[in-house]
């Protein structure tokens, strides 16, 4: 693939020998991140598991203390109360069969994460051919399918990110805007990196942390060193 001159200068400033201490990582991602805008970074971090064996799945959601920089929106599945609950809640877009129409009629998207609590699974269990390739599928183990949406929405909105692998056993997750500086997305990091340790299938054999990769919207990624992180 052909980089662009700014890409490729900014690769000079990365050895590709070299995995980083996270720390260095950090600092260095902040340093490629020279777009226009507040550029978001990003991890990617391969596993030493296969997600095509359910006891090898690994899947979640963390609260990252200094959020992620963009403010999420969120739709609701539910009725009665509980949609007064999700709308005094700030969710930004509560219903229910109505909802289903939109999404299928429309192509309506939105949206960034969908929730719904239990009783109302099977109404949007319709639009899982729409939403399930679009990782927008309401789940326990996230902590979208649920009657406490007042906790719910308020996690999300404080900057609550949903992990999980893809066909190549890779998570790819944000954790921050550059403008956050050093300390806070060291924070992020640590916090995000417990969670996916934590998670660790017990059916996962050898070496579960792969690699883990760091890098800026428009930048190259950095490699870090996997032993340092515990």
């Amino acid at each position: 693939m052909n980089r662009g001159k700014r890409y490729q200068d900014l690769s000079k400033l990365i050895d590709r020998t070299v995995q980083y201490e996270p720390a260095d990582a950090i600092d260095l991602v902040q340093k490629t991140a020279k777009a226009k805008f507040d550029e978001t970074i990003e991890m990617h971090i391969r596993l030493g598991v296969d997600s095509r064996h359910a006891d090898q799945q690994v899947r979640g959601a963390v609260v990252l203390p200094h959020g992620t920089g963009r403010t999420k929106r969120v739709l609701v599945f539910a009725k009665g109360p509980k949609a007064d609950e999700a709308r005094e809640a700030g969710a930004d877009f509560v219903g229910a069969e109505d909802m289903v129409d939109k999404i299928r009629n429309e192509n309506w998207f939105d949206y960034d994460v969908v929730v719904a609590t239990p009783d109302m699974m099977g109404v949007v269990g319709r639009l899982g051919r729409v939403l399930g390739p679009k990782g927008l599928m309401p789940n326990p183990k996230s902590g979208t399918v649920t009657m406490d949406l007042t906790r719910a929405i308020a996690e999300i909105k404080a900057g609550k990110i949903e992990y999980r692998l893809d066909k190549s056993n890779i998570i790819h997750c944000p954790l921050g805007k550059a403008s956050f500086g050093q300390d806070k997305l060291a924070e992020n990091f640590k916090v995000l990196m417990d969670a996916i340790i934590r998670a660790k299938p017990a059916a996962s054999k050898g070496q579960y942390l792969r690699s883990v990769t760091i890098t800026a919207t428009m930048g190259p990624g950095i490699k870090i060193n996997t032993a340092r992180i515990s």
